[in-house]
């Protein structure tokens, strides 16, 4: 009995250590609708062999959860690896050579040649934990002249998931969407084989990454419906990695799209249509 009640105390107090996550949002389980704490959800993630973290880029709600994570992640299990959509295979070599120094240089973005187009101070905390610790941190994007060569010339993308007409609906709609209804529809095809290829990219780099690996990547790649989960699965594994998606009050995230969502408080936005419209002239 004392040893029980010894292993009881050793549990509870292995919980408390755990810090208060640094945003308030609720947590729920898709597949029960079941409220979450923090707690409850780190336990659950910390069971999966593979996980994916969707996120809006620009949210620094979002990026200071994923931090938090990583970090208790860590503490209930060794992480096998982080990937980041944010890198790209010619990085590779000089995250390698940084993440083996003696020390991080002073000027790091340079030293890895982080791209301008991910707000460093959004990803910066999360890019130098990730190399202080044991597991390697893999680049999972195409680099530009994989990019260029898919736009040029769209391959046919194999897996009845991934190429189904429902999927490249959804996506198209998206990428109209994200471009504010610019896009000629000429560039519409090669602009979905991009966006699908760098998803089957991140799904074969998640599933050769040392386990447990984790993803962080864009929401639109990491949904269930028409993300890295379906080219994971057209890819031979036998199930789809676990979703959690970073989402802002009143975002619909359903069951189809993640297995769990963390609501963050809605942040104002600029209105990023009506700058590409006066930009491109058609105001």
């Amino acid at each position: 009995m004392r040893g029980i009640l010894l292993l009881a105390v050793l549990w509870l107090a292995g919980c408390q250590h755990v810090a208060a996550p640094p945003v308030v949002g609720e947590i729920r389980d898709l597949r029960s609708g079941e409220r979450l704490t923090a707690q409850q959800l780190l336990t659950q993630l910390s069971r999966p062999s593979r996980l994916i973290i969707g996120e809006q880029h620009d949210n620094a709600d979002h990026h200071a959860l994923q931090l938090w994570l990583l970090q208790n992640l860590e503490e209930k299990r060794p992480q096998g690896s982080l990937l980041l959509e944010m890198l790209t295979p010619d990085q590779q070599s000089r995250v390698d050579d940084v993440r083996h120094a003696a020390t991080l240089p002073a000027d790091l973005p340079a030293a890895l040649a982080w791209q301008d187009g991910w707000d460093w101070n959004l990803y910066g905390p999360i890019v130098r934990f990730a190399l202080t610790q044991p597991g390697p941190l893999l680049a999972a994007n195409l680099d530009n002249i994989e990019t260029r060569a898919f736009y040029r010339d769209p391959p046919v993308l194999s897996g009845e998931r991934s190429s189904a007409k429902s999927v490249k609906e959804k996506l198209l709609e998206q990428i109209g969407d994200s471009h504010c209804g610019l896009l000629p529809s000429s560039q519409m095809p090669a602009m979905l084989a991009v966006q699908q290829q760098r998803d089957r990219r991140m799904a074969s780099r998640l599933l050769a990454a040392p386990a447990p690996a984790l993803l962080l990547a864009g929401a639109y790649h990491a949904r269930k419906d028409v993300g890295v989960p379906l080219h994971v699965l057209d890819l031979g594994a036998p199930e789809a990695p676990t979703v959690l998606m970073l989402a802002e009050q009143g975002s619909q995230i359903t069951a189809a799209m993640a297995d769990y969502v963390w609501l963050t408080p809605a942040t104002p936005k600029p209105d990023y249509c009506a700058q590409m419209r006066k930009q491109f002239g058609k105001e």
